[in-house]
């Protein structure tokens, strides 16, 4: 009766933890791709927009002459 065993034995509780971990990973690299920036990226654009914005405002003329 060689190669006729029965299969491995399984620990459904690991086996359920494992199939839930590849899911989430999974969902998060989907997530990954559609929001795409990461948060040192997003600070820069906000650093930049920001010196743009006080760039733009410094050259502002304001007061009586303005009109």
């Amino acid at each position: 009766m060689m190669g006729a065993s029965m299969g491995d034995l399984v620990n459904l509780k690991q086996f359920k933890k494992r199939a839930a971990r590849e899911r989430s990973e999974q969902e998060a690299a989907a997530n990954r791709a559609r929001f795409g920036r990461t948060r040192p990226e997003r600070k820069l654009e906000e650093a930049r927009t920001e010196r743009a914005r006080n760039l733009l405002d410094q050259h502002r003329i304001d007061g009586e002459d303005a009109s």
